[in-house]
């Protein structure tokens, strides 16, 4: 039996992605040899590894079996190559972060291009995803970073606090939501809005917690991303939901109004999440402990909370 790290991230790649061709995308290789390569990994075992459907392809037992080892093995090879470094000029380390919407957005951008360009030697694999899928991916070894919802059972994982990160309906001027003082989730419900694509991971989020309430969200647009949910709420086209952060820095915040959403899940904070901090690699170490010395949503000198009556 025999198996390398190209074969071996390759499988993962395709694993994530749900099918062969993006897999292959993600991998750098071309449909033909990247279909060959699992043939022969395959042949290897004398078993499947994927179920092919329409839909794409599903792991098999010992695909899931393979997937386990294969995230360790590519994982303990990053370690070495980092371990080396510091005895080869140029040698680079990657850290996969995972975040949901928020983190995405509106705290990591600026907080990771300082990490970068103040160590050149390291790069950063970025995904979006639902808090909860998180979880799983840190959990299985998928990812050495996470950041995450405190609405989900962070399982045996590791946390430390990053942020606050309330969600926050902005909402037209003249809708009939707009003359209400106090607003809980359900009473959006009645309503249509502009949401965010069906990708992201709020509106996965905000999916659930409309079903939770035997409900669903009534959307008349998807919007890409949070500055097009408030520039389509600024001309009228109906409430959003969106992060308390986002409104904070919107430059028209007197041409809409927002109320805060008080059911416990929507007041949420962010926490940073790893197998076991104390043993990620060093150059994933040095990303979280940048990622904490920034703790707090920074504030400037003499701003004041804004009302909630926007």
């Amino acid at each position: 039996m025999h198996f390398d790290l190209i074969d071996l991230r390759l499988y993962l790649n395709i694993l994530d992605a749900g099918n062969i061709t993006a897999g292959a995308a993600r991998s750098h290789l071309s449909l033909p040899a990247a279909s060959a390569r699992i043939r022969a990994l395959e042949a290897s075992l004398g078993t499947p590894f994927f179920q092919r459907g329409r839909r794409g392809v599903t792991p098999t037992p010992a695909g899931k079996a393979l997937a386990q080892h294969a995230r360790l093995m590519l994982q303990q090879a990053e370690h070495l190559r980092q371990d080396l470094a510091e005895y080869a000029r140029g040698v680079k380390g990657q850290v996969r972060l995972l975040g949901n919407s928020a983190a995405i957005s509106e705290y990591l951008p600026e907080r990771l291009a300082d990490f970068l360009c103040s160590h050149p030697h390291i790069d950063i694999d970025l995904q979006e995803l639902p808090s909860l899928r998180i979880v799983h991916a840190i959990s299985q070894g998928a990812a050495e970073i996470g950041i995450v919802s405190d609405a989900v059972d962070t399982l045996d994982l590791q946390t430390r606090a990053f942020c606050d990160d309330p969600l926050v309906l902005a909402i037209p001027r003249d809708h009939p939501l707009a003359r209400q003082p106090q607003l809980r989730f359900s009473d959006t419900l009645r309503h249509e809005q502009v949401g965010l694509p069906a990708g992201s991971a709020l509106a996965v989020y905000l999916e659930e917690q409309a079903l939770h309430l035997g409900m669903r969200l009534q959307l008349r647009v998807r919007a890409d991303g949070f500055d097009g949910v408030l520039r389509m709420v600024t001309r009228g086209a109906g409430p959003g939901i969106v992060p308390q952060a986002t409104l904070d820095r919107w430059p028209d915040a007197a041409s809409l109004v927002s109320r805060p959403l008080p059911e416990p899940w929507a007041r949420r904070k962010l926490l940073l999440c790893a197998r076991s901090f104390e043993h990620l690699p060093g150059y994933a170490r040095a990303l979280l402990d940048a990622l904490c010395a920034h703790g707090q949503v920074d504030v400037e000198p003499g701003q004041l909370p804004r009302p909630d009556d926007r």
